[in-house]
């Protein structure tokens, strides 16, 4: 349906998703990782999703697999109340002896963000995962995998419909209106019917190298012929936050990269001690500009679109909060300037309700659509930190593997589609190219690797205890079906 509404509209998409780390590995790379994100992202983001602010938010399979396996909530609260108590308390009196007072001070006021966490996590019976169940949305595939780097129309089948069977079965047949993450936003024409065909009705593209940055062909959403929307982010307004010169990159802001001995953070961007109070303001600040910059991207472009535009903003979830520790004060002051600027903030699925989509037929820009590569949000727009020269051997060993789960058809058994999935998600290749953790990703798909390798060698029989909750629902006849 076409929507009379003129002045466009925002739609922020939060992206929520954590590699498999849950049980395997110990500081300062492995499951922590989860811990910290839930401590100073995910619970945080749960004030202000309570409050019903229309924002989207993502739920990766993956995040809820480890959200909902034995033990997370008693390791937790351990972590918090035992770990990170401990570790708050060293700093401050190493600080406070070698005469750092003002940063010893910021490491006592930050243990107040964790203690806030664990008594929301408290609050809510230490189900983290039952109070973002009314939250969630949109799903994705079961391990995050790059899908047009899979081999087999079988491997993309059984990724999409394990991530849907997945989010159905935690959240509710009826809550999943047909969104679906296309992880790293890798997307190819020939992947459609295949989504359409687990019921995904729509799903955010990166289209910036088609059209070019800022072009108005992002303001709208596509329709496929499979039947499936396209809804390209735009990068113009995700630049803004999401770029080397983004907001986060603020010299008021607390400074990630540069810690203390128990990996704290008690120095801003600019070298100076934290002030948490100038790095609010900055972040309201921020908000302001963001806002009127996203209206004027929208008055400019928008005009002749149906609504006036959309302006996809997709953000990483674990961006605010954790990594932008102002990320989340920054994003509740968007929602406050929305209203005060006149800018609608809207659901992406009800955005899609109300709009008409562009089709393939509506002008030269979109034909010949056989011969669009294959898009990404990383790094060049393509699959290269995925498959690049760095990682061209983890690329081609899984796809080997999953040519080998697919011959060996029945006989592969669920340990072996399992540890094959694993071995797709699209962690270990990133923080390769990345530089990040590096040895702890080459463990991870090693260790998987050599899983499969048993599994196969075992059959239907192998056990699928080492995998602990990954892929919990994985279903091998996705596979193995013709």
């Amino acid at each position: 349906m076409s929507s009379s509404r003129e002045g466009g509209a925002l739609a922020i998409v939060l992206h929520t998703h954590m590699p498999y780390v849950e049980g395997f590995g110990t500081w300062p790379f492995g499951e922590e990782w989860l811990w910290e994100a839930m401590a100073g992202c995910y619970l945080p983001l749960l004030e202000l999703l309570d409050g019903g602010v229309p924002l989207t938010l993502s739920l990766t399979p993956v995040l809820c697999d480890q959200l909902e396996a034995p033990g997370v909530a008693e390791r937790f609260a351990t972590f918090v109340g035992e770990v990170r108590r401990y570790t708050h308390d060293e700093d401050t009196k190493g600080l406070r002896g070698s005469g750092h007072e003002t940063l010893a001070r910021e490491v006592e006021r930050s243990w107040g963000d964790y203690e806030r966490a664990l008594a929301r996590f408290t609050e809510r019976g230490g189900d983290l995962l039952g109070t973002l169940a009314r939250h969630a949305q949109w799903t994705s595939c079961a391990t995050h995998a790059v899908l047009p780097l899979l081999a087999t129309d079988a491997g993309v089948r059984a990724q999409v419909q394990t991530g849907v069977e997945a989010h159905r079965a935690r959240f509710g047949p009826d809550g999943w209106r047909g969104g679906f993450w296309l992880p790293e936003c890798a997307h190819a024409p020939w992947l459609e019917p295949l989504l359409a065909d687990a019921g995904v009705h729509a799903t955010c593209v990166e289209l910036t190298n088609r059209f070019g940055l800022g072009a108005r062909e992002h303001l709208r959403p596509l329709e496929s012929e499979s039947g499936v929307t396209l809804v390209p982010v735009d990068r113009a307004t995700m630049e803004l936050v999401w770029s080397d010169g983004g907001y986060p990159a603020g010299g008021s802001y607390r400074d990630y990269h540069h810690h203390t001995v128990h990996h704290h953070n008690p120095w801003g961007n600019d070298g100076e001690a934290y002030d948490h109070a100038r790095a609010g303001a900055l972040a309201r600040e921020h908000a302001v500009d963001f806002v009127a910059r996203t209206r004027e991207r929208l008055r400019l472009h928008g005009d002749g679109l149906p609504g006036g535009g959309l302006a996809v903003c997709a953000l990483d979830t674990e961006l605010l909060g954790h990594w932008w520790y102002e990320g989340i004060a920054w994003l509740e002051a968007v929602v406050e300037e929305c209203s005060r600027q006149g800018l609608e903030l809207v659901r992406l699925d009800d955005a899609l309700d109300r709009l008409e989509p562009a089709s393939f037929e509506d002008g030269e820009e979109l034909e010949n659509r056989e011969k669009w590569e294959a898009s990404s949000w990383g790094q060049g727009g393509d699959l290269s930190t995925w498959s690049g020269p760095r990682v061209a051997g983890l690329a081609f060993a899984t796809r080997a593997a999953e040519l080998q789960v697919v011959a060996a058809g029945a006989q592969a058994g669920a340990a072996a589609v399992r540890e094959l999935m694993a071995l797709q998600a699209s962690d270990w290749t990133f923080m390769i190219s990345r530089d990040l953790a590096v040895p702890y990703a080459h463990e991870r798909f090693e260790g998987h690797r050599g899983g499969l390798e048993r599994a196969l060698a075992e059959g239907p029989q192998a056990s699928e205890e080492g995998l602990r909750n990954l892929a919990a629902y994985a279903d091998p006849a996705a596979l193995l079906a013709p």
